[in-house]
């Protein structure tokens, strides 16, 4: 399954997208003021073109797991592209992605660096996995 993760920020949307088996993550170039309707229409079409199955948002709770006023905003943006994209969109804690995107490094954006390790840790998750989910071991 191909999925679409987003690292929101008003700013800067980072972006990341797994391969069709699920297993990678790829950083793509982040998608400038994506609340904007040029920023989110490039967002959908993006959505459109990976031929993602799942768009995968970052919530950003504080550290303790409470909601914060960019966990609003966050949960008001993804809203918004489930209403707009004919797939599901997921959110998935973001807690320290950014952080460990500074310590990764690499030739991408910061921000899409933090969305490829957001969906690597989605797609890691053995509670989103069949056999979990039917009760089994």
């Amino acid at each position: 399954m191909r999925v679409l993760a987003l690292d929101y920020g008003s700013a800067r949307c980072g972006a990341a997208v797994s391969d069709p088996s699920g297993t990678l993550a790829t950083p793509l170039e982040p998608v400038l003021r994506p609340a904007t309707r040029r920023g989110f229409g490039r967002l959908t079409a993006l959505a459109r073109e990976l031929e993602a199955e799942r768009v995968l948002v970052g919530l950003p709770l504080a550290l303790g797991g409470r909601d914060t006023a960019q966990t609003a905003e966050a949960r008001a943006f993804a809203a918004r592209l489930q209403a707009a994209l004919s797939i599901p969109v997921e959110m998935h804690d973001e807690r320290f992605t950014t952080v460990l995107a500074r310590r990764v490094g690499g030739g991408a954006s910061e921000d899409s660096r933090a969305a490829a390790l957001l969906l690597l840790d989605w797609l890691e998750d053995p509670a989103r996995m069949p056999s979990a989910q039917a009760g089994e071991s």
